[in-house]
């Protein structure tokens, strides 16, 4: 059935959640009695981002650090690795072969798939695939991984139609929709001009973050080559108004886990608002510029997309889907609890 705008701004009865993850929203466990303070606990050696060992031993540029990475020429002893957001530990023997086949496009892994329907497909995207293509060069994406997992288990034959209706950044996990009718893709896509999906991100960001609104209108130049607000009483023609929510989780040793509520859905909007306001998220290596404090490592940009939910395209019920962050960004956040042993920084 086909939805305006303003029917998308219904909500009708939320259906039970797919996924769970009570755990994100419970109280911080207080320290144990007898624990170090933070200043004696032990210092232990930190692992470095491939892509910076990569760009440091062979004196690359960091696009092509990544590339060459992304093309299963960069070996971890002994084995290729092919994801840029891999960490390589400080006694790892990483090796840069020319000449190794470049790996063939991953499948997506059955697990990968949170709901599927006749309308809808719900999946988990992980850190460091692009949602779609952003040039001929870029072969593999979820896009491709998706519609080619649907097409094998079609018996209609011909390739599965699948609607792109959002995006999530190359560097950021968690979950997001296709549909697959052109009915669902109108309705989705008109929920989301509505601002009435409901979008839910975790974050690992520097400092002491506190409940606050961000209200801004956004340009692609802020001043130094970066999107970012616009300073003016006055937004610029082209500037797209931008709306995040924020609230603290739990308090972390020099940083915060936060959860960001989204009105609107522009590109970058929640690392922008984040690092405008003197929090830059932890691992994000472009709106970090400027940032004053001490640095907090990361093998990739801690943002996860937690939480999706909509209106269902063919029942008209509301479905909210939970998705907990994977490893990487689970493993930061422990390192990053007050009790947790610390690692090197950059100036250290």
């Amino acid at each position: 059935m086909k939805r305006s705008a303003e029917n998308g701004k219904r909500r009708r009865k939320a259906s039970p959640p797919v996924r769970t993850a009570k755990h994100l929203d419970a109280p911080p466990t207080p320290p144990p009695e007898g624990s170090d303070p933070p200043e004696n606990r032990p210092i232990l050696p930190a692992p470095q981002m491939l892509d910076a060992r990569v760009r440091a031993q062979f004196t690359l540029s960091w696009g092509r650090a990544r590339a060459m990475i992304e093309e299963g020429k960069i070996f971890v002893d002994g084995q290729p690795i092919t994801q840029t957001t891999s960490w390589a530990r400080p006694d790892a023997v990483v090796e840069l072969k020319m000449t190794a086949p470049k790996p063939r496009p991953a499948r997506l892994a059955a697990e990968s798939i949170v709901h599927l329907d006749a309308h809808v497909v719900v999946v988990r995207k992980p850190a460091g695939l692009s949602t779609v293509p952003y040039g001929e060069e870029e072969t593999d994406n979820l896009e491709r991984r998706v519609r080619e997992q649907l097409t094998r288990q079609s018996s209609r034959g011909g390739v599965a139609p699948l609607g792109v209706v959002h995006r999530i950044d190359k560097e950021t996990s968690g979950i997001l929709v296709f549909t697959r009718t052109w009915l669902a893709k109108q309705s989705l896509s008109a929920q989301f001009r509505a601002h009435t999906v409901h979008r839910r991100y975790l974050a690992i960001v520097h400092g002491v973050v506190l409940k606050q609104t961000f209200r801004t209108h956004l340009v692609e130049n802020r001043g130094d080559g970066l999107r970012g607000s616009s300073k003016g009483a006055r937004p610029p023609p082209g500037a797209q108004l931008a709306i995040t929510h924020v609230e603290p989780v739990e308090a972390l040793d020099g940083a915060t886990l936060v959860a960001c509520t989204l009105e609107t859905g522009r590109t970058h909007q929640i690392r922008i608002h984040l690092a405008e306001s003197g929090h830059p998220i932890v691992g994000d290596r472009v709106y970090i510029r400027g940032y004053r404090g001490e640095e907090i490592r990361a093998p990739r940009l801690m943002l996860h997309a937690a939480e999706l939910g909509f209106i269902h395209p063919a029942t008209e019920q509301e479905v909210r889907f939970v998705e907990p962050p994977p490893e990487d960004f689970r493993v930061t956040l422990d390192r990053t609890r007050v009790n947790a042993p610390r690692t090197k920084s950059r100036s250290e």
